[in-house]
């Protein structure tokens, strides 16, 4: 796996005024995914305030599988929360005290029966940090080849493999809103303008 290193922090980005205090919480629901607490909190204005945040058991996993011939697999499902159908990158959750690389490995194979020479994380995110702590490891595989496929027993999953470009239009045209998938495209994009990726991706990329 090969990591570029961080660019230096703009002084810009430091912190400002005071931040949010709070009671101990408590607890309004659980189960094994997410914990639900209530705080009675203060707000960097010295407001009080009701605070309800959603704690996640899992960090969330994005890969872009991106080929030798620039094109990506993708992933098909229902999902619940919106009841729509999404076209994704492969993803999904990895236990707190599990390496994020680990998770991405067995999400790629279990999702879609690959297995990469090459890894590099390149995003960080925040999912939705006005009322979660959920946070994101966006990963790039390259040098792919085939694997066994193991999805989860809820998961009916179809899987497309199609050009980087049509899948980035289709993100930033709103057919695939999945925040990493369109995150970690827009990245990979990114870094391919940048000369970040080899000079044949690179083409195949921006082609």
């Amino acid at each position: 796996m090969s990591n570029k290193p961080a660019s230096p922090k703009p002084e810009w980005l430091k912190p400002h005024g005071q931040p949010w205090g709070a009671d101990g919480g408590k607890t309004v629901y659980d189960n094994p995914w997410i914990t639900l607490t209530e705080y009675q909190a203060i707000a960097p204005t010295g407001r009080p305030a009701l605070y309800g945040k959603v704690a996640f058991k899992n960090r969330a996993i994005g890969v872009v599988p991106l080929h030798d011939d620039g094109t990506v697999t993708l992933v098909g499902q229902n999902r619940f929360p919106h009841g729509n159908y999404s076209w994704e990158i492969p993803e999904g959750g990895a236990p707190l005290d599990e390496e994020p690389l680990d998770g991405a490995k067995r999400e790629l194979a279990e999702e879609v029966g690959l297995e990469a020479a090459d890894w590099r994380q390149i995003l960080t995110m925040e999912l939705s940090n006005s009322i979660t702590d959920e946070f994101c490891h966006g990963f790039l595989a390259m040098g792919l080849t085939p694997t066994a496929t193991a999805p989860d027993e809820t998961e009916d999953l179809a899987i497309a493999r199609v050009p980087f470009g049509e899948a980035l239009d289709a993100a930033v045209a709103g057919h695939m809103p999945d925040s990493l998938t369109v995150a970690l495209l827009l990245r990979v994009h990114h870094m391919a303008v940048r000369g970040e990726l080899p000079a044949d991706l690179v083409r195949r990329v921006l082609g």
